[in-house]
């Protein structure tokens, strides 16, 4: 019987007793990191790092939450469980279990690079490995992330200069606050719709630091945004809620914007591929560096990921997976375009 085994509620370890974010409610859960996908409601038990507490506690409500720090080792039965830097955003974590001498690690969502918020990512030494593969394609190849944020800026300049608001669409736990980090230099005032407000108070309020920002509220006067920056989470984009900022530019910031024709087709005055999961040199990479005999693959395009790895000589399995279900439909759209692309330099579909 493997240790992690894939069942109807989600990644059980039935050594363990325990599930790694179980889809439906269960008596323990292990959570990877407060993304809805991952962290769902109604369980009796919840065991997360330290940093994601406050996030599952905005989401989820009052709970039994059990916290750790990075690399502390709890017993759960017979099973030694600890948690692991992912990269992802704040407080997400890979999942180490060990039983009897063999080890699997459930990655969760991850990136290789280094976001100077998220902890760095920790490649951990296993037999098994269960990885995302979200971005799993050769196109997807990001830019360091300083040289986005140059390009982020640079944009906000220009906006200003010709009398625009800058909003950007990005997710309200997770990317915001990334891209909070660069917005500073620009000297300008950062306001944020309220969803996006509520996360960053629960950061800060748990004694996270964060560059100041200001919540958008039907008093704040219209004048105020001009030539300034929102962060607005993707639902608010293209709703009446935008029109205040009138005149103003939209960039999205997402992984999706890699692709050509994405932009187009979100009618956005400007993309950056601003992407919180790890590109196809660092799901390589993270693979890797486990020194797995055998691999998982789970949401995104598992299928391509998975062909890959058994054809360089690395024995792996795709896993079809209830996390993801938004990015996987972006995904199906990514490929159709990218068929489209391919057909228009072929001559083919003009």
């Amino acid at each position: 019987m493997p240790l992690i085994e894939f069942t109807d509620k989600g990644l059980y370890c039935r050594a363990g007793g325990f599930y790694i974010d179980p889809w439906k409610p269960v008596d323990q859960a292990v959570i990877t990191h407060a993304h809805s996908d991952h962290a769902r409601w109604g369980s009796k038990n919840y065991l997360c790092h330290t940093l994601s507490r406050p996030l599952l506690q905005m989401r989820l409500g009052d709970n039994n939450y059990q916290t750790v720090e990075w690399e502390e080792r709890i017993v759960m039965n017979d099973v030694q469980v600890s948690l692991h830097p992912a990269g992802h955003m704040i407080g997400s974590s890979q999942v180490r279990v060990e039983c009897r001498g063999e080890v699997w690690v459930v990655s969760g969502d991850y990136k290789i690079e280094d976001d100077g918020l998220s902890g760095r990512f920790e490649p951990v030494q296993c037999n098994t490995f269960i990885t995302e593969s979200t971005f799993g394609l050769p196109i997807y190849n990001w830019k360091p992330q300083q040289q986005i944020f140059q390009n982020i800026r640079d944009w906000v300049c220009k906006n200003k200069e010709r009398g625009k608001t800058s909003v950007f669409i990005a997710y309200s736990l997770g990317k915001a606050q990334r891209l909070l980090q660069c917005l500073p230099e620009t000297g300008l005032a950062v306001y944020a719709h309220g969803a996006i407000w509520n996360a960053h108070q629960a950061i800060v309020n748990s004694g996270f630091p964060l560059p100041d920002l200001q919540a958008i509220t039907y008093d704040t006067p219209k004048e105020s945004y001009l030539g300034n920056i929102v962060i607005a989470p993707p639902g608010a984009e293209g709703s009446p809620w935008m029109k205040r900022f009138y005149p103003y530019a939209v960039g999205i910031c997402s992984g999706w914007m890699q692709v050509r024709g994405t932009v187009r087709r979100k009618n956005a005055d400007a993309g950056f591929a601003l992407s919180d999961h790890a590109d196809w040199r660092g799901l390589l990479q993270a693979v890797g560096e486990t020194g797995a005999q055998k691999v998982y693959v789970t949401h995104g395009y598992q299928a391509v990921f998975t062909r890959y790895l058994n054809e360089v000589g690395i024995a792996a399995a795709e896993v079809k997976t209830e996390f993801g279900n938004e990015e996987e439909e972006n995904s199906a759209v990514v490929v159709q375009e990218q068929q489209n692309d391919n057909e228009t330099k072929k001559g083919i579909g003009n």
